[in-house]
């Protein structure tokens, strides 16, 4: 019998409707002769409800009392879809992270998947069971609850899928698989059928919200077999997989795109040793993620230092800087946080030229301009204004031929 681990997000869990369908579905797959493994969210916008409670009572919530509040969502998913399920006449147990014993690190909020003890799990799936796991959630070496970010119960799901070997993890979302751009922004995008793990980890990190990346490391390095489904319509969805497994590498397989950028730029700083680690260290001492990084050479041995962050950190991240700028003397500070990220991705750029050129030159054509650029094997990325998004996900999107998979070559 194959084994499967399922994971379905908040919105195909949103209502009781929707777990009624969901459970209808796990147990047609466990009819199958499948074991079967179920990891859910929490229904909805539960969680950003309960995040808003803990608000109301105070603007610093100890992360380790939020990670036990936000952590009850998923308690009520499990025991919902396992009530539903043998509704059904289907078998089922429900089991939250402390009962299954996901093990993580220290770190409230953001923790990380350290260890997972599967033997519940196995004795229920011997015993003809659905296992019903809450996503999102975990234990540290004290015993405390502890929570994995956003997204976490992808992680969740892969992880449990690791440790019991599953023949695939299938990601049950809202949308029917991986496409080669964000459907409501280019109306020809076209799904995927496969993409690697490296193409999905760049697509991830770059914009796509399809899979948690942190989910997508944990599966390319464990190699569990990924799948993308839609949990409302019926199809293949998308496979993720090692690049040997892939026979045709296309130049690019998508066009990804993230509107929660914002740049900072600190002018006439003196250009010697240490200057970027003067000027990034107090944001990465304040917890603040930095993407893309310029250092340009200006006059009078001076230097020009602009990075990028999200959106949501530009405010704090200018008051470190414009604090880093009195000490140095700098000449300026200044900050836009109305810019965007553009992105080609695909494994197929690493044998062949010209593909930044190309990008380049059909943006130029539409007169975009470009302000920063980034790359790597696989990606090219640039940071252009905050209107001129559509318009260049779309010029990119037709130019590299992705709306009916032909020849981008």
């Amino acid at each position: 019998m194959s084994l499967f681990v399922q994971k379905f997000g908040g919105t195909s869990i949103g209502d009781l409707d929707r777990i009624r369908d969901v459970a209808a579905k796990v147990a047609t797959a466990r009819d199958s002769d499948h074991r079967i493994v179920v990891v859910v969210s929490a229904m909805g916008d539960e969680t950003d409800r309960l995040a808003d409670l803990a608000g109301s009572i105070t603007s610093t919530p100890s992360p380790r009392e939020l990670d036990v509040l936000l952590s009850t969502g998923e308690q009520v998913s499990i025991a919902l879809l396992a009530m539903a399920l043998e509704a059904l006449g289907c078998p089922a147990r429900s089991y939250t992270g402390t009962q299954v014993r996901i093990k993580t690190d220290d770190v409230h909020t953001k923790a990380r998947i350290t260890h997972v003890d599967c033997e519940r799990v196995l004795k229920d799936l011997s015993n003809g069971k659905v296992v019903v796991v809450a996503g999102f959630q975990g234990l540290n070496e004290a015993g405390d609850i502890t929570t994995l970010g956003r997204g976490g119960s992808d992680t969740s799901a892969v992880a449990l899928a690791a440790a019991l070997d599953a023949d695939e993890c299938q990601i049950f979302t809202d949308v029917a698989g991986v496409y080669t751009s964000d459907p409501r922004v280019v109306a020809d995008a076209r799904l995927l059928s496969v993409v690697t793990f490296e193409e999905m980890l760049e697509l991830s990190s770059l914009g796509t919200k399809v899979l948690q990346n942190r989910a997508v490391e944990f599966a390319s390095k464990y190699n569990v077999p990924l799948r993308v489904l839609s949990s409302f319509v019926d199809g293949e969805g998308t496979r993720i997989v090692s690049e040997e497994l892939l026979m045709e590498k296309p130049l690019i397989s998508g066009v990804a795109s993230n509107r929660d950028e914002a740049k900072i730029t600190i002018c006439g700083v003196p250009d010697k040793p240490g200057i970027a680690y003067r000027v990034l260290g107090p944001i990465a001492e304040a917890n603040i993620e930095v993407d893309m990084i310029v250092q340009n050479v200006s006059e009078d041995d001076k230097t020009d230092v602009t990075f990028t962050v999200h959106r949501n950190d530009f405010d704090a991240a200018m008051k470190l800087v414009e604090n880093v700028a009195g000490d140095m003397d700098a000449r300026s500070v200044s900050g836009d946080n109305r810019i965007v990220k553009i992105s080609l991705v695909g494994v197929g750029m690493r044998s062949h030229a010209g593909i930044a050129s190309r990008m380049f030159e059909a943006l130029a054509e539409e007169s975009i301009n470009i302000q920063m650029i980034s790359t790597s094997e696989i990606k090219i990325s640039v940071v252009v204004d905050e209107k001129y998004l559509e318009l260049g996900v779309r010029t990119l999107h037709a130019e590299f031929g992705l709306q009916d998979g032909a020849m981008q070559g």
